[in-house]
């Protein structure tokens, strides 16, 4: 699928995507706690696809509410197939794995595109000490694993990625009989660890003890059955491509967005702020315009790392240097994210330069009409996207469907706002 955008104005009311972060956990949530649940507001996101199909193939039965939502009736983790297909999602992938290992069968867990290379060595390390079997693809997708997972002390790194230990939180409360503590050394983005809790919360799973990030201490708790609703929060890490959009390219309304939501991209607010673009920030939506100018703006996105992409849109029509850290954090995402942003803002005529953990985008120059190449990665096309906005041409999108992933309204949303769009 080829995209191609016109320069646009945008402004008009939008309603931001649920969010797949809340979205995927809430279906593992639902998945071990025995009820009838409903999920409203649900994604409709490929990665929501994949945790939807992933706790269906672990026992869940799934139906459409005519209002919308989805009904959930689980009794547990009980395997209906051998296999498990975790689509391209990482969070699903890294978080189900220890659910499925709950299992006393053995389990084939595969996936597509990129996620086949996403290093998951973390499993063939521990899953053995829970006394779980492993074979793995030299620590990559596909693996068979076959348990039942036994919770015991255990300690890992949270360098890499949160995702890990969310499955493992999610797998302890389903599972621990003992007092037992997961050690964490060097764990990154931490709000996502606090939305891993507030959904287990909501869906009365045991919460353990958190002691400053770096040990979690679970309880033996009675095990219990519960019928949940729980609505699906608007998602900030696609909502920023929108903010971004109002920033850059008139002025418009987005709705949908929980301003005390725990979601590590609701930072987004604070780079937008140093702008001095024009914001108002109520309870149920943000009004954002763009100015005359816009600052450059220095940031640290280590946990938050999805914000990169729509920074650097930002950033490219920023009149000076902008700063942003966390750069670590991109090398296995669905690209080589540094990388990938350096390349194909280039050709847009945006320089960025890498120095270790920072990037520094060069703004203020005109973007430059361009084809592009999402590279498979849904951020990329969404970044390239809003930042066709103000260019002095059209820019072109190869493989623009990659926002199937995570926002597959996303060009129709932007239609929905006055942006001129052609799609072959």
């Amino acid at each position: 699928m080829i995209v191609t955008l016109y320069p646009s104005t945008v402004s008009g009311s939008i309603v931001a995507p649920a969010s797949k972060s809340c979205m995927q956990r809430a279906c593992a949530a639902a998945l071990l706690t025995k009820g009838v649940h409903t999920i409203h507001n649900p994604g409709k996101s490929n990665d929501d696809l994949a945790a939807l199909s992933i706790i269906q193939a672990l026992g869940a039965v799934i139906s459409n509410n005519k209002n919308g939502g989805i009904s959930i009736i689980s009794s547990g983790v009980h395997p209906k197939s051998s296999t498990i297909h975790c689509g391209e999602s990482g969070l699903s992938t890294r978080m189900f794995i220890p659910i499925v290992a709950l299992a006393n069968t053995t389990i084939h867990i595969d996936g597509n595109g990129t996620i086949l290379t996403r290093p998951m060595n973390i499993f063939d390390e521990i899953l053995p000490q829970l006394q779980v079997q492993i074979q793995s693809t030299g620590g990559k997708l596909p693996m068979q694993i076959k348990g039942p997972l036994r919770p015991t002390d255990i300690e890992m790194d949270g360098s890499l990625s949160s995702q890990y230990l969310t499955g493992f939180l999610m797998a302890y409360a389903s599972a621990v009989d003992e007092q037992v503590s997961i050690k964490v050394k060097g764990l990154k983005s931490k709000p996502y660890i606090d939305l891993t809790l507030q959904v287990m919360k909501a869906f009365g799973l045991p919460i353990p003890i958190n002691d400053e990030y770096e040990k979690f201490t679970f309880f033996p708790a009675k095990k219990h059955q519960a019928n949940i609703d729980y609505t699906v929060e608007g998602d900030w890490s696609n909502g920023a491509f929108l903010l971004v959009a109002g920033a850059i390219g008139g002025s418009i309304t987005v709705k949908g967005l929980d301003i005390h939501s725990t979601q590590a991209d609701r930072s987004i607010l604070d780079p937008l702020t140093q702008t001095g673009c024009q914001m108002a920030v109520s309870a149920d939506h943000i009004h954002i315009s763009s100015g005359k100018h816009l600052n450059p703006f220095q940031f640290d996105a280590t946990d938050c790392p999805d914000l990169f992409p729509p920074l650097v849109a930002l950033a490219s029509y920023c009149a000076g240097k902008s700063v942003i850290k966390g750069v670590s954090r991109l090398a296995h995402k669905e690209s080589n994210r540094a990388l990938t942003l350096q390349e194909e803002f280039r050709k847009m005529n945006v320089t960025i330069e890498l120095n270790g953990d920072e990037m520094t985008i060069v703004g203020g120059n005109q973007i430059s009409t361009a084809t592009v190449h999402s590279r498979h990665d849904h951020r990329i096309a969404m970044a390239c996207a809003v930042a066709s906005l103000k260019a002095d041409g059209i820019i072109t999108i190869e493989e623009a469907q990659a926002i199937n992933k995570s926002y597959p309204d996303f060009y129709h949303h932007l239609e929905q706002l006055g942006v001129r769009i052609f799609v072959q």
